[in-house]
C-alpha cells in the first residue's frame, strides 16, 4: 500500500518535499544544491517549453544558443550586475587534470591554469552584449529578438527542489531596440505573456507589478513580475521581465546608425521563467493526496485502469479500451492504459492521485455490458458513469472544466489571503498570523523596506500595475505614500 503523505498543515515543506520525491518528478543529486528531473517531471517542463516556445515566436522571437563560459572580464564591464550576482557564480581556473604521483589521485594540473578565469553562466546578459556589438550596425539590424533555452548555475546556499537549485534549466529572452519606448513596450508585452501562460496553462493568477529599486534585477533600470501566492501563505516570485535601458549597450559598446543618419546606443531588456514553475505547480494546486496537475501541462490526462477477474474479461475491456483510447489519442489528449497485472485496481488508483492525472476511467465487466466508463475528477474526486458513444467530448469537457476549477480555486485563495492595512501593527499581526499578499502603504526609501524585512522577514513583492493610485501614509516613517503596495514572505 502506499505511504499517507505528510499533510500541509502538519509540515508544509515535508509535504511538498515528499509529492516531489513519490510523484516521480525530481531528486536530489550527487553534487550539493543541484537536482536530477526525473522523466514525469521533465515532461511537464518539455510541455512548458513548447507552449511558450510557440508563444514567443508568435510574438517575432527566435531562438539561439550561446557558451556556457563567460569570461570574467565581461562581467567587470557591468559593475551593479556582477555585484548582483558575485556570491552566486561558480568559477573555472584550469582546464586539466592528471594522474597524481601516486597513480591513485586524480588531482588538478598546476600546469594547466586558464589565462583568465571563466564563469559559468549565472545569466548571459554580458556574453551576449557582446556577440550583439558584432550583430548589430544599423536601425535596419532593429529590434533583435532573441531567447535561448538553457541552463544557469546561481551557487545557492539554502536549496530546494525545483525552488532554489545550484544549476536550473530556463529561457532567457534578450532584445534589442532603436528606441527607449520600443524597449519597454517589449519588457512589458513578454510580462503580458508569462501572464496569459499562467492563466490559461497553470491555471495560476500571477499578480503583475514593478519591483522596487532594492528587489530590481542586478543591471536593469526597471524590472517588471509576476507574483503568486502558495497555499502555505508565502508569495513565490514565478517570472521576471526587465528593461534594461542603454547600460549594457554602453558597457559593450552596441551601437548602431539610426534613420537620421546619427551613431546611438540600442535599447535592451531581458526576461526569464524556470523550472521554478513546476514548483509553483505543486504548491497552488496539490491536496493531501498527492499532484494535482492542470490538464494542459499533465504529461498523462487521462489515465484508463481495466477491471477483471479472468483473462477472458480482460481481453474482452482491453479491446474496448484500445478502441477509446484511439479515439481520444485522435483529440490530442494523452491517455495511458495501466493494464499491469501486478497491481490491483485499488493500488492504481492510489498511484495516479498521487501522480495528479486529471481524469481517471475505470472499466469493468458491468461497464462492458452497459456500454460505459467510471469517470473520476483528480480536482474534487467527483465520480460519474457516462457512455461510452460521447466519450471524446465528455472528456474534453470535464478537462476544461477541471482547469477552470482550478484557476478558480487559485484567484478565491488568493483573495481570500489578502490583506489592507494601515498601521504596522496591524502590518504585523497579518504577516505573523495569516501571511498572504498584504496591501500597505511605504515611503518608497529603501531604509524603509530593509526595516520591514528586518523585523518581519517580510519583503515588497512589487509595486502593482494594475494597483490603486490613492496616497496615504506609510505605514512604518509615517511618511507620505504614493500608493500602496504588496508585501509578503517569500520563497
Amino acid at each position: 500500500m502506499h505511504k499517507k503523505l505528510p499533510t500541509r498543515a502538519e509540515n508544509f515543506s515535508e509535504w511538498y518535499n515528499e509529492i516531489i520525491k513519490r510523484a516521480g518528478l525530481a531528486e536530489n543529486a550527487a553534487v550539493r544544491g543541484c537536482m536530477t528531473i526525473k522523466p514525469y517531471g521533465f515532461a511537464i517542463w518539455e510541455k512548458m517549453q513548447a507552449i511558450l516556445d510557440k508563444a514567443f515566436k508568435a510574438t517575432g522571437h527566435e531562438n539561439a544558443y550561446f557558451p556556457i563560459f563567460i569570461p570574467k572580464s565581461y562581467l567587470n564591464r557591468e559593475a551593479a550586475h556582477v555585484e548582483g550576482f558575485a556570491k552566486e557564480c561558480a568559477v573555472v581556473t584550469h582546464y586539466r587534470l592528471k594522474i597524481a604521483e601516486d597513480g591513485q589521485q586524480i588531482v588538478v594540473d598546476p600546469a594547466a591554469k586558464l589565462e583568465e578565469e571563466l564563469i559559468v553562466r549565472p545569466t548571459s546578459e554580458t556574453i551576449i552584449w557582446n556577440s550583439y556589438k558584432n550583430w548589430i550596425q544599423s536601425y535596419r539590424d532593429l529590434p533583435l529578438l532573441i531567447n535561448q533555452w538553457c541552463n544557469v548555475v546561481r551557487w545557492e546556499m539554502r536549496t530546494r527542489l525545483f525552488l532554489r537549485t545550484a544549476e536550473f534549466l530556463w529561457q532567457e529572452g534578450h532584445t534589442a531596440h532603436a528606441t527607449k519606448e520600443e524597449a519597454e513596450q517589449e519588457a512589458l508585452q513578454m510580462l503580458r505573456v508569462y501572464a496569459d501562460f499562467g492563466k490559461d496553462y497553470l491555471a495560476i493568477p500571477f499578480l503583475k507589478g514593478i519591483k522596487t529599486e532594492h528587489e530590481r534585477f542586478a543591471g536593469a533600470e526597471q524590472t517588471y513580475t509576476i507574483e503568486a501566492l502558495m497555499q502555505d501563505g508565502k508569495a513565490l516570485q514565478a517570472g521576471t521581465s526587465h528593461f534594461l535601458g542603454q547600460r549594457f549597450a554602453k558597457a559593450f559598446d552596441v551601437t548602431f546608425t539610426n534613420q537620421a543618419g546619427q551613431l546611438d546606443y540600442v535599447w535592451g531588456t531581458s526576461w526569464g521563467l524556470t523550472t521554478r514553475l513546476i514548483g509553483a505547480l505543486i504548491m497552488t494546486h496539490s491536496d493531501d493526496k498527492g499532484l494535482v496537475l492542470p490538464p494542459r501541462l499533465a504529461p498523462i490526462q487521462v489515465i484508463i485502469i481495466p477491471i477483471y477477474r479472468s483473462q477472458e474479461e480482460k481481453e474482452a475491456i482491453q479491446q474496448q479500451v484500445q478502441l477509446i483510447q484511439q479515439q481520444i489519442i485522435a483529440h490530442n489528449i494523452s491517455v495511458k492504459l495501466d493494464g499491469r497485472d501486478e497491481h490491483k485496481p485499488g493500488w492504481k488508483f492510489a498511484e495516479y492521485e498521487l501522480k495528479g492525472v486529471p481524469i481517471r476511467m475505470a472499466i469493468g465487466p458491468n461497464d462492458l455490458a452497459n456500454k460505459t466508463v467510471e469517470l473520476t475528477r483528480r480536482d474534487t474526486g467527483e465520480k460519474a458513469t457516462v457512455p461510452i458513444d460521447n466519450i471524446v467530448t465528455i472528456v474534453k469537457d470535464m478537462l476544461g472544466d477541471i482547469h477552470d476549477n482550478l484557476y478558480q480555486r487559485a484567484c478565491e485563495f488568493r483573495e481570500q489571503n489578502t490583506y489592507q492595512v494601515d498601521s504596522y501593527k496591524e502590518f504585523k499581526e497579518a504577516i505573523n498570523q495569516k501571511r498572504g499578499f498584504i496591501l500597505a502603504h511605504w515611503d518608497g526609501t529603501i531604509e524603509t523596506e530593509k526595516q520591514i524585512h528586518a523585523e518581519t522577514k517580510a519583503t515588497i513583492r512589487c509595486i502593482p500595475l494594475d494597483g490603486n493610485t490613492e496616497p496615504g501614509t506609510c505605514i512604518y516613517s509615517g511618511k507620505p505614500s504614493k500608493q500602496r503596495v504588496v508585501f509578503g514572505q517569500a520563497y
